[in-house]
């Protein structure tokens, strides 16, 4: 069992920037994937910053060059620098991780998520 918990949103304008702080805790040494994740009113969720092996990342088209995934392995935290905030940003953004509970049989958990508003 995993438990993750969020923080660090907030109200910023645009063009602002916000770190966003992700909290693992439990089974952590299952960890093998952590995530940022977001999702607005109306919308699916959405990848938005992926990091493996706290070196490997990708990162959605629409972040590029402008939000930073890291990650402190021996903290069990993972971090979201996200600068140049669009108005086009605002959602709750949740944090992910992947881990294995046993042999064969992967598990994927879930903050409850931080709200971000983008707006001036």
């Amino acid at each position: 069992q995993v438990q993750l918990v969020e923080s660090g949103g907030g109200l910023v304008q645009p063009g602002g920037s916000l770190r966003l702080s992700c909290a693992a805790s439990g089974s952590t040494f299952s960890i093998y994937a952590m995530g940022w994740y977001r999702q607005a009113p109306g919308k699916q969720r959405e990848l938005v910053a992926r990091i493996v092996g706290g070196r490997n990342t990708n990162y959605a088209d629409f972040v590029k060059g402008r939000f930073t995934i890291s990650r402190d392995n021996a903290k069990n935290m993972v971090y979201l620098q996200m600068n140049s905030l669009k108005l086009e940003d605002t959602a709750v953004y949740y944090c992910n991780a992947e881990g294995f509970r046993a042999i064969g049989e992967r598990m994927t958990y879930w903050g409850q998520g931080t709200q971000v508003t983008v707006s001036s």
